[in-house]
């Protein structure tokens, strides 16, 4: 089963914010602690080379650490807005004494079971069968688009489907701003996740192309289900706009729990602030313009099928 078949139901993207970012001389980045305030940003050129500047009484954020994945990519001359963040979440049964947050699904025949989603790396390699849920960070205003393609051993790419935005999320409404946050799937989707699955032999991951633009694409209608996108079509819209796209790991992030703050922000009832959690990955395009649309690539590599697992239940 395709992943873009699970998400004709679950198509949200995860907006949400992120902290300043500053290059530290062992090439990794470091967000300098500044007013509480300030809007989160996921990109503040001004600190890459600048001094930090000190942090408004009585309020500091957390500092962390983001290491290049992409050495043949530096990161600058980045635009502010040229930049988008994902965190990918695997979840796994909870546990009594897990210190983070649990999604409560109702699965038939089984009862209520608790899930416990963690961070995990853009590198990592998933089990056939795990389940997973995604976030992703605009640093802009503009409108949202996710589609999917199956990736094969021989390079080759499957049909392409948009899988957000449609009518059954969020009445097809894909606005996106700085510090609103939507997930992937929604936290009251049913089930609240998407399960890998092979749908061929030689299938060795899902790609997603992410697209944020300043204004709605007028010649894409927003149906109820998941859509083919004309190859042509998307094809262009990489020329125009994917470029080449480097990629930033936050060190120590991999395995930490899904917060509270997180949790509220992803229902929609609050935005995050510049000292809470920041997405595991950023992506960045070098050079180029301001407000030009923005589009990446996520990667989905799949490994051989995982074991059976014992889930808690109520």
């Amino acid at each position: 089963m395709r992943i873009s078949k699970v998400f004709m139901r679950h198509s949200v993207l995860f907006v949400t914010c992120l902290g300043v970012l500053a290059l530290t001389p062992a090439a990794s980045f470091t967000t300098p602690a500044q007013d509480e305030e300030t809007t989160r940003k996921l990109w503040d050129t001004a600190y890459i080379d600048a001094p930090k500047k000190p942090a408004a009484s009585g309020h500091r954020a957390a500092r962390r650490r983001y290491r290049v994945v992409t050495p043949d990519i530096a990161p600058a001359g980045v635009s502010a807005d040229a930049v988008l963040g994902v965190t990918i979440w695997r979840l796994r049964p909870s546990k009594p004494a897990d210190s983070g947050e649990r999604l409560i699904v109702h699965e038939s025949g089984s009862g209520a079971i608790e899930w416990a989603p963690e961070r995990v790396s853009s590198e990592t390699r998933f089990s056939e069968g795990d389940r997973l849920r995604l976030s992703f960070e605009a640093a802009r205003a503009g409108f949202l688009y996710v589609i999917d393609r199956e990736q094969y051993a021989d390079g080759a790419l499957g049909e392409p489907y948009l899988i957000f935005p449609t009518t059954r999320t969020r009445g097809g409404n894909n606005a996106v701003n700085i510090g609103t946050v939507i997930e992937v799937p929604a936290q009251d989707d049913s089930p609240p996740y998407f399960t890998l699955r092979r749908s061929k032999a030689n299938q060795v991951g899902e790609s997603l192309t992410v697209l944020v633009s300043a204004a709605p694409i007028e010649d894409l209608e927003i149906k109820e289900k998941a859509q083919k996108v004309p190859e042509e079509k998307l094809t262009a819209w990489e020329r125009l706009w994917g470029g080449r796209t480097g990629r930033l790991e936050m060190e120590g992030g991999e395995g930490k729990p899904w917060t509270g703050a997180e949790k509220a922000a992803g229902a929609g009832a609050r935005s995050l602030s510049v000292s809470e959690p920041a997405p595991q990955t950023v992506y960045y395009h070098p050079g180029e313009k301001s407000m030009v649309p923005v589009l990446i690539s996520v990667q989905l590599h799949y490994g051989r099928s995982s074991p059976q697992v014992r889930t808690r239940r109520h």
